[in-house]
């Protein structure tokens, strides 16, 4: 049988492993990834609870069923396409940062509560983001896990134009503990800049009739999505963790097909007005995630909190340090410097080494790992040069180094290694480094892709984040990194 053989494999390679071997088995067996995606399509409602102190959500991948069907590569190029489309938008919104001049007032807070939350797949909903979900007002919401984005938002009724989703409209007048958010309130403020001044990719201009007035949002993306609203207050329920007064989006007229069929948005970066900073008080500005395979059926968990004996990390953890510099001119995203990358062992060097100019940022929203291009030919190069033995197959979409391995039952897949600023080492999961884009294996592509130019900013996606626990500490601006078989936990 096609699994024993495969089990016989994993079994010698952990037996390598001990020895210092570098690779990894990855199974070929179309049948088992079809019992997986099975297993997801059948469960949507996502868990929380409160363990050890710590706040778990259950994180998945969600697919939107009730979406046309298509074919495996047309649902593949779609995602993909769209996936291009956010790291265009967000090397806007980068280069925007850079440009604004002024620093907001640094808020200080503590806290040592915890809390977790169960994170999920969402191939249910038709993306290949992660969603969680949330208690807001009276319902609940079902929303994508964004670590770059900078506002917490979902669609409300009275709903002018909204995508398709899942859970119910978030109803106003239905929550008795919801308020609209006045234009001369600090929070109005906020929004503004926080995403007021970045064009192009993201903007919102809040538009106010007098002061006492509801402070309106406009949230625009390259690909052409949005979210426009008002700003609003209301409790946000985080695994029986109340946060009263929650300020977020309350959209009235939302499209995008990368929201599939989400409520919105949870908003994870670094901005006064994300989960992260309105909870500050609660969860001290630490966050963890643990993102399943796709094809796996088991859940992945969203910690808050930074109660670290809830993970079931198998290797210590290692921090690397954040890039230090003004806050705003980061905007919410998480920099680190990316030092050098491994490929099945060899260290592969590109024509402008690894320099200040391998920034990059650790992103939940994006799919795919994105590389300037000198440091993205040398990883190609050395991928090329270790399975020579497959015969090229044609590139798919952003993917442009593709093999066929039509009749495989298993490959050993070079490991892949990720070294960030001193000599932090973090290994990319097998799963995480081939894409498979046809059903019979005939084309399977490296899951990285390269930038338009060495000016722009690598972006570490989530496909290459999988089974790692991976730890935002934005009080000692650091970010963690540890192997984990990822569970709701």
């Amino acid at each position: 049988m096609a699994w024993g053989a495969c089990i016989a494999a994993l079994l010698l390679l952990l037996l390598a492993a001990a020895g210092g071997g570098n690779g990894g088995v990855h199974c070929l067996e179309e049948g088992s990834r079809s019992r997986g995606r099975r297993a997801l399509q059948g469960r949507h409602h996502l868990r929380s609870r409160a363990v050890a102190g710590a706040t778990v959500l259950e994180l998945r991948h969600h697919t939107f069923s009730s979406a046309p069907s298509k074919s495996r590569e047309e649902e593949a190029d779609a995602l993909l396409s769209s996936d291009a489309a956010r790291v265009a938008s967000l090397q806007r919104r980068i280069e925007t940062y850079r440009l604004i001049g002024s620093s907001p007032d640094a808020a200080a807070a503590t806290g040592t509560s915890k809390a977790q939350v169960p994170v999920t797949s969402g191939a249910k909903l038709r993306t290949l983001n992660y969603v969680a979900t949330v208690g807001l007002g009276s319902g609940e919401a079902t929303v994508i896990v964004d670590t770059a984005s900078e506002l917490t938002w979902v669609q409300c009724k009275p709903c002018d134009s909204c995508h398709d989703q899942q859970d119910p409209l978030f109803d106003p007048s239905s929550s008795p503990s919801y308020s609209s958010v006045p234009c001369n309130s600090s929070s109005c403020d906020a929004l503004q800049v926080a995403t007021g001044s970045v064009s192009g990719s993201s903007s919102s201009s809040p538009a106010c009739g007098g002061a006492a007035a509801a402070c309106s949002y406009t949230l625009s993306y390259r690909d052409g999505s949005y979210s426009r609203g008002v700003l609003a207050r209301d409790r946000l329920s985080l695994a029986g963790e109340a946060i009263d007064g929650f300020v977020f989006g309350c959209g009235t007229s939302n499209q995008g097909a990368p929201f599939g069929g989400t409520s919105g948005l949870m908003g994870l970066g670094r901005s006064d007005l994300s989960l992260v900073s309105q909870t500050m008080g609660q969860f001290g500005g630490v966050f963890s995630y643990c993102l399943p395979l796709k094809d796996s059926g088991s859940s992945g968990s969203l910690v808050l909190g930074d109660d670290s004996s809830v993970y079931k990390n198998s290797t210590p953890i290692v921090y690397a340090s954040m890039v230090s510099g003004d806050p705003l001119l980061q905007g919410p995203f998480y920099f680190l410097n990316l030092t050098g990358i491994t490929v099945g062992g060899q260290e592969v060097a590109s024509s402008s080494g690894f320099t200040t100019a391998s920034k990059v940022i650790v992103d939940s929203g994006t799919v795919i790992t994105t590389l300037v291009p000198s440091i993205y030919d040398a990883v190609r190069e050395e991928f090329v040069r270790q399975l020579a033995e497959y015969p090229p197959a044609p590139a798919f979409s952003i993917l442009d180094t593709c093999f066929n391995m039509t009749g495989l039952r298993e490959v050993q897949v070079p490991s892949v290694k990720l070294v960030f600023d001193g000599g932090v080492e973090v290994e990319v999961d097998s799963g995480g480094v081939l894409y498979f884009v046809s059903s019979d294996s005939s084309q399977v592509c490296l899951a990285m892709a390269a930038l338009r130019s060495e000016y722009e900013t690598s972006i570490i996606g989530n496909y290459q984040q999988k089974n790692l626990r991976v730890i935002f500490d934005t009080a000692a601006s650091q970010v963690g990194f540890a192997q984990e078989t990822c569970g709701y936990i």
